[in-house]
């Protein structure tokens, strides 16, 4: 039951947006009911059970860039720092190259201290990329005009061994879109908060939990005690305006809200819109996605990486996670390939034995897994193109909000992106200002 007065809200789709404008509105006094079709929340980023192992749809690494999402969180009851593994910037490709960033640095005079050190680079290499970053802090982390980050990296001569193991894995790691399709613009400014303003803000935080565990199941706990409700298995089917209230078709009922947030798949957003909607509903419709591939391998228990995270830089293969090292699943290993549009038709078991190969190129006697699956998210995130036209942050119509990790407030489609989304969304409707 509601709090005697308490004013309601809507929240269509338990994604990390719409779990996020759930928080901030439940903590501005808001009954808030959150409709979720499926059965678990998360949306693209999820709990998976396999073989009665949780793990996640897509691993997932944050940066300490992420302000919003660690503060999300907190208000949500949890405390980042216990949930998720802190580290601080280190990109470990074995036998190729290696990156560390000093402790005790001010920003970015890690990042240069850490090029300087770089092992599997030239002197020419590592002062090529210093100048790359000193150009560019230069100049705001801006570009004129958008381009690819491939054309940005070329206008400024940075050799191949620097793309290879810096450039394109930040890149793909952060937009999940290759270097020649994706947006300068959004790249820089992902480099601009993780390099620039603390140093802390370039660790790297991966999460000792299931994705689960991080933030929808806090954000459920935080709904309910505000008097809401999280109606899992409920599609939002309809959304009419009715003088100063908006209602949401469900099923067979259809109940009043004061204020509604769209948190929905950009797809779906689009069909549910109202017609008033119907420019923001054809940016939806343009947006074109790309597919991330997570393969889980089963080791014996025995099984370590050298790091709980390594780089790869093979045919398929991006980056690999020791979950033994991680949340103590001891021989379980997480290899993600983002941006994988070229596997779309692959048979998951010759992808499983071509990323097990892989994996024993860097890593002694590798012993066969046990079990494998591998899990695709067909439409991970929006594909993060040069001059891409997004639909903007704040209110569509009077109690309307979107949210999403596709408005545009200057972020790729990670996790980060998609609670700014759904705060700002949140901000809108309270009448307030969304932070830049």
């Amino acid at each position: 039951m509601n709090p005697a007065g308490a004013r309601r809200a809507a929240v269509l789709g338990g994604g990390w947006a719409g779990l996020a404008a759930a928080v901030e509105l439940a903590g501005a006094g808001y009954a808030v009911d959150l409709y979720e079709a499926a059965r678990t929340l998360g949306g693209r980023a999820r709990r998976v059970v396999i073989d009665e192992i949780a793990v996640d749809n897509g691993q997932h690494i944050l940066l300490g860039a992420y302000r919003d999402t660690f503060a999300i969180i907190r208000k949500a009851g949890g405390d980042p720092e216990q949930l998720l593994l802190r580290l601080p910037l280190e990109l470990v490709f074995p036998g190729a190259f290696v990156l560390r960033a000093p402790r005790g640095l001010p920003a970015p005079l890690h990042l240069l201290a850490g090029l300087l050190g770089a092992e599997g680079l030239t002197a020419g290499e590592k002062f090529a990329a210093i100048r790359f970053m000193t150009v560019m802090q230069l100049r705001g982390f801006a570009v004129a005009q958008d381009t690819s980050v491939a054309d940005l990296m070329q206008r400024h001569r940075q050799p191949p061994n620097v793309v290879r193991y810096l450039w394109e894995p930040l890149c793909i790691a952060a937009l999940n879109t290759s270097i020649g399709d994706s947006s300068a613009r959004i790249f820089l400014r992902v480099l601009r908060d993780a390099f620039t303003r603390g140093a802390s803000d370039s660790d790297l935080l991966i999460p000792r939990a299931d994705l689960g565990a991080l933030f929808p199941d806090l954000a459920a706990a935080a709904i309910s005690a505000s008097g809401g409700q999280v109606r899992l298995g409920e599609s939002a089917e309809s959304i009419t305006r009715e003088e100063r209230f908006w209602r949401v078709g469900a099923g067979a009922r259809e109940l009043r809200y004061e204020s509604l947030v769209c948190a929905l798949p950009p797809w779906r957003a689009a069909d549910l819109l109202p017609p008033e909607c119907a420019a923001v509903a054809a940016q939806l419709r343009a947006l074109e996605y790309e597919p991330i591939v997570t393969c889980y391998l089963q080791y014996p228990q025995h099984t370590r990486l050298p790091r709980p995270m390594i780089g790869l830089s093979r045919d398929i293969s991006q980056w690999a996670f020791d979950r033994g090292q991680l949340d103590g699943k001891a021989g379980l290993i997480a290899v993600v390939v983002s941006a994988a549009g070229r596997l779309r038709g692959a048979e998951p078991a010759q992808l499983a034995a071509a990323i097990h190969a892989e994996l024993g190129e860097v890593v002694a006697n590798l012993e066969t897994p046990q079990w494998h699956r591998v899990i695709t998210e067909k439409r991970a995130t929006f594909k993060a193109a040069p001059g891409l036209s997004r639909p903007a942050a704040g209110l569509l119509l009077p109690g309307l909000a979107l949210a999403g990790d596709f408005v545009d407030n200057g972020y790729p489609a990670t996790l980060e992106g998609a609670v700014r989304g759904g705060i700002a969304a949140a901000k809108s409707l309270l009448g307030e200002t969304p932070g830049s």
